[in-house]
């Protein structure tokens, strides 16, 4: 599922918004079984057909709450808590970071290429842990 959005809509779930914003692709419900057989229906059985306005608004809010980065997200790698004061672990975590920056470039870099460019794997997008 996907569709056209936001402007905070830039993880994986920003694509269900740019499909599913626009009713036909999406719709949240509908109101009669679609027809059977091709060149039976008419716009009359359309508009019967097409759910209520309010139904696709609450499918539009639902999507449009998943599809949005939250305030206080962080992304892959940022641990503002310093939680281990041993130089092992510190080194390792720096290392993990610039691996990330590296990986973040080489997608930046590739993207300026790309007439459409492809964030979903970049780690600047990817959150460092789940969010409820």
């Amino acid at each position: 599922m996907g569709v056209p959005g936001c402007s905070d809509c830039e993880d994986l779930s920003g694509l269900q918004y740019e499909f599913g914003a626009w009713m036909p692709n999406f719709p949240a419900s509908m109101r009669n079984p679609p027809p059977q057989a091709k060149g039976t229906s008419s716009l009359g059985n359309y508009l019967d057909t097409i759910p209520e306005v309010n139904s696709t608004s609450n499918g539009l809010f639902a999507l449009w709450v998943i599809c949005c980065k939250p305030g206080d997200s962080r992304s892959l790698g940022t641990h503002p808590d310093e939680h281990f004061t041993e130089d092992e672990p510190k080194r390792l975590i720096k290392t993990f970071q610039g691996r990330l920056a590296q990986i973040s470039q080489e997608i930046q870099e590739r993207n300026k290429s790309l007439p459409i460019p492809y964030r979903y794997l970049d780690p600047l997008q990817i959150e460092n842990s789940t969010s409820i």
